[in-house]
């Protein structure tokens, strides 16, 4: 499973370091941080389950940091269905 934080991490050795930590103390998590984006995203996956997002935001507040979910956004067009899918 993945799950995408907005984070206000800025600086590429902060990033380093926090991607560090979270492979130390979250067996079988892997981060890793987008600092370009507006959102200064963070994904993170859990190999062996579901990512808990309230223990890394509670982690990344230890180190200073602000984290929160962001919510999945799922576009779909009503072009992308076929006619014939529709029960009527």
């Amino acid at each position: 499973m993945v799950e995408v934080f907005k984070t206000n991490v800025s600086n590429p050795v902060h990033a380093t370091k926090l991607i560090e930590q979270i492979r130390r103390n979250f067996v079988g998590y892997q981060a890793s941080f987008d600092l370009e984006d507006c959102d200064r995203i963070m994904r993170v996956k859990s190999t062996n389950d579901v990512v808990h997002a309230y223990q890394l935001i509670s982690f990344l507040k230890s180190f200073g940091f602000m984290a929160e979910v962001l919510p999945d956004k799922l576009h779909i067009s009503t072009s992308d269905i076929p006619i014939g899918d529709f029960l009527i």
